[in-house]
């Protein structure tokens, strides 16, 4: 047996077993990795996607049951207006594409994030998307897009204000279980591992509540290196932490 497939095995016998469900990726590294071969930034989006579509078989495959990946942030406008235009653009084309995918292999499809700066018609695609998957339970993917996590707390603690301005909640009716029920993840457990790709040792405003326990795994390869046995490795990584949560 290949050790890949020994590695592959390895990781589904842990993760069986494991308390692990939630991974947050944060997949950066896309225009380095096509700067480095000299190919324009759009070769480095697309080879992101493939990247992306491996990783989803593979957190199938290791059991995982929920995966959120940053994919455009509330500071990503001031990046040029031609990327900006074909990332909007990219999106909608693959979200179209990959439905029939998502359904086939019963993955709930989430996006997280301000929609209302967003197109239209882009808007009228990410709902398609979520429609069309709303019942799949295998796997479900959040996809963070227009998002940036104190935008995202700043809106929670705004709507929680508006109802005790309306007396429907009273001061003392504010907890953490109140704000997380009013963040654009409600109802989706608190990643338990948060990878980033790339080398850069930050979070870059992700989920910035959610990750408050997570364990943070920093990786050097660019995201559209990033693979199974990445994850694998980034798993065994995960198995090998003592998470105290501060006990």
């Amino acid at each position: 047996m290949a050790t890949t497939e020994i590695l592959t095995n390895k990781i589904q016998e842990i993760v069986k077993n494991t308390n692990l469900r939630h991974i947050a990726i944060i997949m950066d590294g896309n225009r380095r990795w096509a700067k480095v071969r000299m190919l324009p930034s759009a070769a480095g989006h697309k080879k992101g996607v493939e990247a992306l579509r491996t990783t989803l078989k593979a957190c199938a495959k290791f059991n995982i049951k929920y995966l959120t990946v940053y994919a455009f942030s509330t500071e990503n406008w001031n990046r040029e207006k031609e990327e900006v235009e074909f990332l909007m653009s990219l999106l909608a084309k693959t979200i179209v594409n990959e439905v029939p995918e998502f359904i086939k292999n019963d993955i709930k499809l989430t996006f997280i994030g301000d929609r209302k700066s967003l197109d239209k018609k882009l808007v009228e695609v990410l709902e398609y998307g979520e429609i069309k998957t709303k019942d799949c339970k295998t796997l479900n993917l959040q996809i963070a897009f227009n998002y940036g996590s104190r935008m995202e707390i700043t809106n929670a603690l705004k709507q929680i204000c508006e109802k005790v301005k309306n007396n429907e909640l009273e001061i003392n009716d504010i907890n953490e279980n109140l704000i997380t029920q009013n963040l654009y993840t409600a109802n989706i457990p608190d990643p338990d591992l948060l990878i980033r790709t790339g080398g850069e040792k930050r979070i870059s405003n992700y989920l910035l509540w959610q990750a408050a326990y997570s364990e943070l795994y920093v990786t050097e390869k660019f995201w559209p290196e990033f693979d199974e046995n990445s994850l694998a490795e980034a798993i065994m990584e995960f198995e090998l932490r003592n998470r105290r949560f501060g006990k």
